[in-house]
């Protein structure tokens, strides 16, 4: 089965473009909500940042403070290291075993990380990026998330610089609010996916759309 790696950074529209996907039938496997159900309370994920990280990254109900935690990830880089090096590896077990549980021509793994996280790389056999400006994440950072200006740009500090991830794509599908086109160019990817995997030829040339 062909393995679809699908990353971008913060606010590139990675959901609108697995959510396109998913539309045409493909299995859609996602890290973050792996992750998310991972470190709901009382499983493995959550235990191992208990005790990593101690009794104050929870809230007053015992359960983990997400928005208080990612907040301290961007803007504290020995602490966003070790969360990574807790949850990492669970992550991608978990995403290897749903894969491997998969059967059809193709499937597309959603990894946010996959250019900071070079293990994941070989979970998949090529990456698809969406690609945006900065300018429009900053701008989506800021609208959607309701950001500070500072804030958004810690945030887009700490990922991988766009081009680390312009250089480890195979596929770029670039996302500039243009809905008509991005579902387009979603089915002419999902179009030339499938012809790859029923040649068996996962390492094909590489689309750039637009």
């Amino acid at each position: 089965m062909l393995k679809v790696g699908l990353t971008g950074g913060i606010a590139s529209g990675k959901t609108l473009v697995a959510e396109e996907f998913a539309r045409f039938g493909v299995p859609v496997v996602d890290a973050d909500r792996i992750s998310r159900e991972l470190t709901a309370t009382g499983q493995l994920g959550f235990e191992a940042l208990v005790r990593g990280l101690g009794p104050a990254i929870l809230d007053p109900k015992g359960n983990l403070d997400r928005q208080r935690l990612r907040q301290r990830l961007f803007t504290d880089t020995a602490l966003r290291r070790q969360v990574e090096g807790l949850l990492h590896p669970l992550v991608l077990k978990a995403l290897q075993a749903k894969l491997m549980a998969l059967r059809s021509p193709y499937a597309l793994a959603v990894i946010p990380l996959l250019v900071e996280v070079p293990a994941s790389r070989k979970l998949v056999d090529r990456v698809l990026l969406v690609d945006c400006s900065p300018e429009q994440q900053l701008s989506r950072l800021m609208s959607r998330d309701h950001e500070t200006e500072s804030s958004a740009r810690a945030i887009l500090a700490a990922q991988a610089p766009r081009p680390a991830r312009l250089e480890a794509a195979d596929d770029i599908l670039l996302n500039e609010d243009e809905p008509a086109a991005l579902h387009q160019n979603a089915a002419r990817l999902h179009a030339y996916y499938l012809e790859l995997a029923a040649r068996g030829d996962y390492h094909g040339a590489g689309l750039k759309l637009p």
